[in-house]
């Protein structure tokens, strides 16, 4: 059995949603496999690291692994430049663990959009026929704020309406999406989730875990 100690550093908290996508996928392509994730918290440090290469460092000394994802959100910029952002930070590592770059076209939240039910489920309404504004995969990576459209979904599915509606935290709750779904496999209909998959499988091969 391989042993998958793999640590994420992430562009903020909030992106720790990425986590049980990130272990549905190291448990499909490595069936093999004990995985322990470990999200890179640096915020505890007296003065903590803002960036990429410093908290790339800190992340490895403070939370050793044998598997580093390196998430940056695209945004604005195209893809390819900030995996080379990332791969040039790596560099200045001076025995870096196995690197796997995590970059949605927008952001995190993205890949939380396609599961309807997850995101009834965690409002509180599992059962709810209120419609949600929910994109389809060949649209999802094209929604310039992706997280504006997961928290009015949480708010529509809760069906709460007045203080209810204003106490509702959806910050929460979007981790509680991620959590409620066991099944990933349609993301692999986005690019960037193929582009994910690919690099992990390749790295897990160059490996020998695979």
């Amino acid at each position: 059995m391989t042993d998958i100690r793999y640590t994420l550093v992430s562009d903020g908290s909030s992106d720790r949603v990425l986590i049980p996508i990130l272990n549905w996928l190291l448990e499909t392509i490595c069936t093999d496999s004990a995985v322990q994730p470990q999200w890179a918290d640096l915020g505890w440090l007296r003065n903590p690291p803002r960036d990429l290469r410093n908290r790339l460092h800190c992340a490895v000394e403070c939370y050793p692994c044998n598997l580093l994802f390196v998430h940056r959100d695209a945004e604005a910029q195209n893809p390819e430049e900030r995996r080379a952002e990332v791969m040039a930070a790596v560099l200045s590592i001076p025995t870096p663990p196995a690197i796997v770059c995590v970059i949605p076209v927008r952001m995190s939240e993205t890949w939380l959009l396609l599961n309807e039910r997850a995101i009834r489920t965690a409002a509180g309404r599992p059962s709810g026929r209120v419609q949600l504004q929910l994109p389809g995969p060949e649209r999802a990576e094209l929604i310039p704020d992706p997280k504006g459209v997961l928290f009015q979904a949480l708010r529509d599915a809760s069906e709460c309406t007045g203080r209810r509606l204003d106490n509702l935290n959806e910050h929460a709750l979007r981790h509680r999406v991620a959590e409620l779904i066991d099944d990933y496999s349609i993301l692999r209909r986005l690019s960037a989730f193929r582009r994910l998959e690919e690099d992990l499988t390749g790295e897990l091969s160059r490996l020998g875990w695979i």
